[in-house]
């Protein structure tokens, strides 16, 4: 008898556990829109020509000719989830910003390396522990996909379609700045983002 009470102690306590490492992750469902659908307004850029809006979709769209362009949220973020779907085929260079010094989640080609690195963080280079070498077998090309990315204290995580891709530690990267979304120069590319959402990870631990 004494052995299953144990038993039964030791299962509630794991399902116990479970449940409150569950409740610290929120649903998308309560992260807060960050992108209205409708037009920028939230957000900041130089080149508002590169960036469009239509039927709740954001689009970056750069040529050639294009020097590139840089969109961030007028409101600056440290500790933070902020989540997204994200469309594109062929090849682009596209990546989303966070803290000062910048830390970037990318998407896409590395202009640098030739190869794509979707979801490895470029930090002035593509750290071998930052690298998300299983994002190529997640990510769906020309179809929609969600991107989460969580920034907390000195540790950066992102999930690519719910599984987690890559986790970079450097307390480098401490102070909080606007989000940013990238269109690099220099090549022909097209990138979509839907349902760009975003929480303060002290709201989210409440």
């Amino acid at each position: 008898m004494t052995r299953l009470r144990t038993c039964v102690v030791v299962w509630t306590v794991a399902i116990l556990a479970s449940s409150v490492a569950r409740a610290e992750v929120p649903a998308t469902a309560d992260l807060t829109p960050i992108f209205n659908g409708r037009d920028l307004t939230g957000w900041d850029t130089k080149e508002p020509q590169y960036w469009t809006v239509a039927d709740g979709v954001l689009t970056g769209l750069n040529d050639e000719e294009k020097k590139g362009s840089m969109l961030y949220t007028a409101k600056p973020y440290g500790d933070v989830i902020f989540e997204c779907e994200v469309r594109f085929s062929g090849e682009i260079d596209s990546g989303v910003m966070m803290r000062k010094p910048e830390v970037q989640v990318q998407i896409g080609v590395s202009r640098s390396l030739k190869r794509d690195m979707t979801c490895s963080f470029y930090v002035g280079g593509y750290p071998e522990e930052a690298q998300a070498k299983r994002a190529g077998e997640l990510l769906k090309e020309g179809d929609w996909n969600r991107l989460r990315v969580q920034a907390k204290g000195n540790t950066f995580t992102v999930w690519l379609n719910g599984e987690q891709v890559s986790e970079y530690t450097n307390a480098k990267f401490a102070e909080a700045a606007p989000i940013g979304l990238q269109i690099h120069g220099g090549l022909v590319m097209k990138v979509e983002y839907r349902d760009l959402r975003a929480m303060p990870l002290e709201t989210a631990q409440e």
